[in-house]
């Protein structure tokens, strides 16, 4: 039997976790990861996460000193930048996902007619959570590092050179530099025009393709066999799709970490497009994912529990006892959940969060109970534009840390109309990630049967359909109060600039 180790690395930690073919955990650990953020920054040290890395592998080395560990796999967050030297050593601090730096360069990149043709054969739209504006936001405003950049990488490029010594990246995460899966290659027209090399961007592969062997000075150091072989999966909330274990159209996965993934498997090849999703295809299942992630899902209940939760022993049970004694509806109170701006659907990078409705009445518990239902507002929002597609969703799998909330769960069910499938295992990312490798591997011949090994479910919470009717009514206004500010952020941005400095902040978590 086959053993897998995924380096799993997330907004909050780093994780390391051991699989064995029949998807059960021989070993699992994790170190905090320090996040820098201001007005635009959201920035992380690459250095930190090697370090780190090491650390855990050598402890999983230690503790599974009688198991073999075939392969070993990365995962971590997309459309984060880092710039390496020709040494593989990082420039600068790491842009992660929510940083919102290269708005300007988003819409310069959009107007240019290379662009055009490029959107032309993607259908993906440009915007400054994606590779390419960043690499352009270096050049502009850090010529110095862009000048001595070697190679332009993701989280997953950066620890698999780390680990095989070689530049590669799989496709899913090259679609985020606007990368053709079809036709195999990069918009080598629209990086010229921008002064980009394409030999600065990392060769592509497909999941579950062999990068190499171990670094063998590396294996000897951290106690790993030299035949360990090093492979290419992909970014997190793909593997966290996977390992959710959809594989029938109508399923759909809900993911809620520090962000929330929602995405749908189809086979249907007749789908109409929507630019404001990602439509990926997945080739060894003949199928396509849709759907996206936004900027906060469990991320809001950490934010909540630092504004509100801070001096109590035991701060997520509380928060659900006090949301449980609030009404639906929150008492006619709406919260606006894009502390950070916000991704997928409504791509709005000045978007912020807002309490709308606030009486005299309300107490902590209405707006946690508040905070909670946006949650499920995003899912909504999340399925209308997935259903756009053409894609009918009839049950959605949680997982991710928000899934241990079995309130907000309710809640999801019931604004979604749609019965709720709790898995049992809320670290779908790892498990996805392993699920690709052994999938790579040959196996399993599908989803299905790896499915059927690594995913099952702990409970299904059906909907109570009167409350969706009148989560319905909150919905609505939820949908109208964002339309209405939508205006004010960009005046807000412009007022705020001229107001304070941007100073960086060391947070606890996203």
């Amino acid at each position: 039997m086959k053993n897998v180790m995924v380096i799993n690395m997330g907004l909050k930690s780093i994780r390391c976790i051991v699989f064995n073919g029949d998807g059960m955990k021989l070993f699992s650990d994790s170190i905090p990861i320090k996040t820098a953020i201001s007005a635009e920054k959201v920035e992380q040290d690459p250095k930190e996460w090697w370090q780190s890395a090491e650390q855990l592998i050598g402890r999983a080395a230690c503790e599974c000193k009688d198991i073999c560990i075939d392969y070993i796999t990365v995962t971590a967050s997309a459309s984060c930048l880092v710039c390496v030297d020709k040494d593989g050593s990082p420039l600068m601090s790491a842009f992660m996902v929510s940083d919102k730096r290269a708005e300007e360069e988003s819409k310069y990149i959009s107007e240019l007619n290379e662009f055009k043709q490029v959107y032309g054969e993607t259908l993906l739209d440009m915007t400054s959570s994606l590779m390419i504006p960043r690499i352009l936001w270096v050049k502009r405003h850090m010529p110095e590092v862009f000048s001595k950049t070697d190679k332009f990488l993701s989280p997953n490029d950066y620890m698999l050179f780390k680990l095989s010594g070689t530049y590669v990246t799989d496709y899913f995460n090259a679609i985020k530099y606007h990368y053709n899966p079809e036709k195999n290659h990069y918009p080598v027209s629209l990086l010229n025009s921008l002064g980009v090399s394409e030999q600065s961007l990392p060769r592509v592969m497909s999941p579950g393709d062999t990068v190499g062997r171990i670094n063998p000075a590396l294996a000897e150091k951290l106690g790993i066999s030299k035949n360990t072989e090093i492979v290419v999966t992909s970014y997190d909330a793909i593997c966290s799709f996977i390992g959710s274990g959809v594989s029938e159209d109508g399923e759909a996965s809900d993911v809620s970490g520090t962000v929330t993934v929602l995405r749908a498997l189809s086979r249907d090849r007749n789908l109409h497009n929507n630019s404001m999703i990602y439509n990926l295809p997945l080739y060894k299942e003949n199928a396509n994912i849709i759907g996206g992630s936004n900027n906060l899902g469990g991320g809001l209940i950490e934010w909540v529990k630092q504004c509100y939760y801070q001096n109590e022993i035991y701060p997520y049970e509380v928060m659900e006892k006090e949301a449980g004694e609030s009404v639906l509806g929150a008492k006619g109170l709406i919260f606006l959940p894009y502390l950070l701006g916000e991704r997928a659907p409504i791509w709005d990078d000045n978007a912020r969060g807002v309490f709308f409705g606030i009486e005299r009445m309300h107490t902590r518990k209405d707006m946690t109970r508040a905070v909670f239902e946006s949650t499920g507002f995003i899912d909504m929002d999340m399925i209308a534009a997935i259903e756009q597609t053409g894609i009918k969703i009839n049950s959605v799998r949680l997982s991710g840390g928000l899934a241990r909330v079995n309130l907000i769960s309710q809640i999801k069910a019931d604004i979604l109309g749609r019965d709720v499938l709790v898995l049992s295992e809320f670290e779908t990312t790892s498990t996805g990630a392993a699920m690709m490798v052994m999938l790579g591997k040959g196996c399993f011949k599908d989803l299905r049967e790896a499915a059927d090994k690594f995913v099952s479910v702990r409970m299904i919470i059906k909907p109570n359909m009167i409350n969706h009717q009148k989560y319905m009514y909150m919905y609505e206004l939820y949908k109208d109060t964002y339309g209405t500010v939508k205006d004010l952020y960009e005046r807000r941005k412009r007022i705020i600039s001229k107001m304070v400095d941007d100073r960086e902040v060391r947070i606890e978590n996203l």
